[in-house]
């Protein structure tokens, strides 16, 4: 309840940033996912960006909001296939329950009245937040997939599994705002989905250390990239089109931008924290 508590408090705060859009601290961050969605999906920067994002938000919600505690994580593969049937969607204790309606809006729950600013997309509107979860597609996030993600022998095939079924299944088992891949964010379970997708990768990482540290690779442009996109675009950091532990991860004014190498350890002198198993 601490965490809901303090997601609640980002929610009353005044947005610092002045991104089109945003009224609160909440959607400020929701903003970062919004002007980074392109640069950051389907890249090399996936992982190490949505890490960061996860770090970045929970650091507000601990120096502008008191919270005491720490990121919790979704352990999804316990859910996948029976989404509509997880704790995590109690209306008391958890983050409210399914969207109703042609809108699909929260009608329970401790968000239920909070208006979304950003999304669809990369619009500006003012809408509920809403669901449509789908059991079926939430088997994405299944443990034999995550089984499979963790026996890729490499950075590139763990990474493009991580991004694939385990984490479009949690997005789009949830539906509604979480299936919105630029807006996903104004869902706060995305916080809570994106720490387990990161757990996923440090699981991985954790296979072989201190090799993984330091693995890094994939495009920085999507495949979808237009042509002049190709020939021009100029990602910080990165003198080529591979990623590499130089990337700068933009923040768009959250915190002050760091690159991949800074968040490589979870353990290390940036991020220090570590995931605990489930009991």
């Amino acid at each position: 309840m601490e965490y809901i508590d303090a997601e609640l408090c980002l929610m009353r705060l005044p947005a610092k940033t002045g991104h089109k859009g945003t009224v609160t601290r909440f959607d400020d961050f929701q903003a970062v996912h919004v002007q980074g969605a392109y640069l950051n999906h389907l890249v090399g920067s996936f992982l190490p960006f949505h890490r960061l994002l996860v770090h970045n938000h929970e650091t507000a919600l601990r120096e502008e909001c008191g919270y005491k505690g720490y990121q919790p994580y979704w352990y999804e593969q316990k859910d996948a296939g029976k989404f509509s049937s997880s704790e995590i969607f109690d209306p008391v204790y958890g983050f409210g329950g399914n969207g109703v309606g042609n809108g699909n809006c929260i009608t329970d729950g401790p968000f239920a009245k909070y208006t979304n600013r950003l999304g669809p997309g990369y619009e500006v509107t003012n809408h509920c937040m809403n669901r449509k979860i789908n059991d079926e597609t939430s088997s994405g996030a299944s443990p034999n997939n995550v089984n499979k993600c963790m026996s890729q022998p490499d950075w590139l095939s763990a990474w493009n599994c991580i991004e694939g079924a385990p984490h479009v299944g949690g997005h789009d088992g949830v539906g509604g705002q979480m299936s919105d891949g630029v807006a996903s964010p104004g869902d706060p379970l995305f916080y809570l989905h994106h720490a387990w997708i990161d757990k996923l990768w440090w699981d991985w990482q954790a296979k072989n250390l201190p090799a993984r540290l330091t693995e890094m690779g994939g495009s920085n442009l999507p495949p979808s990239a237009p042509p002049e996109d190709v020939q021009n675009k100029k990602i910080p950091g990165d003198p080529g089109r591979t990623t590499t532990l130089n990337h700068v991860l933009d923040m768009h004014g959250t915190m002050d931008n760091k690159i991949i190498a800074d968040v490589m350890n979870i353990k290390g002198d940036f991020l220090c924290f570590e995931y605990v198993e489930p009991a």
